[in-house]
């Protein structure tokens, strides 16, 4: 039974490790990019 628990464990932390990537590479993909950045502040020059 031993091998089963450490089977769950390893599973369990692969996918773990898997949301908390997911969820750092979606907020990097929603952040504004710093060309974004200097077009608001261009056209809020205007």
């Amino acid at each position: 039974m031993r091998n089963s628990d450490t089977f769950t464990f390893w599973v369990a932390a692969i996918v773990v490790l898997h949301f908390i990537v997911g969820f750092i590479w979606l907020i990097i993909k929603m952040s504004p990019k710093k060309s974004d950045k200097k077009r608001e502040l261009e056209q809020d020059n205007e």
